[in-house]
């Protein structure tokens, strides 16, 4: 399966839950900068009120999710930058933000980039998240994420006990139809999932 095909074939929210456990990495030049997704947010198009498109609103600041299922599509908010992949075929502008990962490799590279955090508080957030990668620019916005130096292992994943679909984190609550939809999805008991309370975090963060 190409990246093309497996950000396509199926709804947003089925494509969100099924990257968790898979490998994030980042090739900075120098190493390889990784970590398992352990919470995947889905946005579906110009119906969700909380999506940058809905409504059909199309500019070159949301253009990324009008591309091909595969595409980059990378924003900023104040200082910090997020990870989103278009979703669907061109033109349906839909995708999923990678809010967090379980570090793997490059750990100490991503303390240095977070300024000494070290722990959950590493990736424990998707602005958190793209800081210890080193992701200070919209450099890779629009790219094809198989021409960019990020990778998503959609071969392989680790096992999981428990996905869990909770609401989304940050939706104006103006909206509460929206705001309260289940369309983020976490490894449960994963100690870098962003708004987890410490009795909830398993030995085993979750995976088998």
């Amino acid at each position: 399966m190409n990246y093309t095909e497996f950000f396509t074939n199926r709804s947003t929210s089925e494509i969100s839950k099924d990257l968790l456990g898979r490998t994030l990495s980042y090739n900075n030049g120098e190493e390889i900068l990784s970590g398992t997704i352990v919470e995947a947010e889905a946005y579906v198009g110009v119906k969700d009120r909380a999506a940058h498109s809905y409504g059909g609103r199309r500019s070159p600041a949301n253009e990324g999710l009008y591309r091909p299922g595969g595409s980059l599509y990378i924003y900023s908010q104040r200082q910090y930058f997020f990870f989103d992949v278009s979703c669907q075929e061109e033109g349906e502008p839909q995708g999923v933000l990678i809010r967090a990962i379980d570090p793997l490799t490059g750990i100490d590279t991503m303390i240095k980039n977070r300024s000494g955090k070290t722990g959950p508080l590493l990736t424990n957030g998707p602005g958190k998240m793209m800081q210890a990668l080193g992701i200070t620019s919209r450099k890779w916005d629009l790219v094809d994420l198989a021409d960019s130096p990020f990778d998503i292992d959609i071969d392989h994943k680790r096992e999981i006990e428990e996905i869990v679909a909770l609401p989304r984190v940050g939706i104006n609550q103006s909206n509460p139809e929206w705001a309260q939809k289940k369309l983020r999805f976490i490894v449960s008991g994963n100690p870098y999932v962003s708004d987890i309370k410490k009795k909830d975090i398993k030995k085993n963060h979750g995976f088998i």
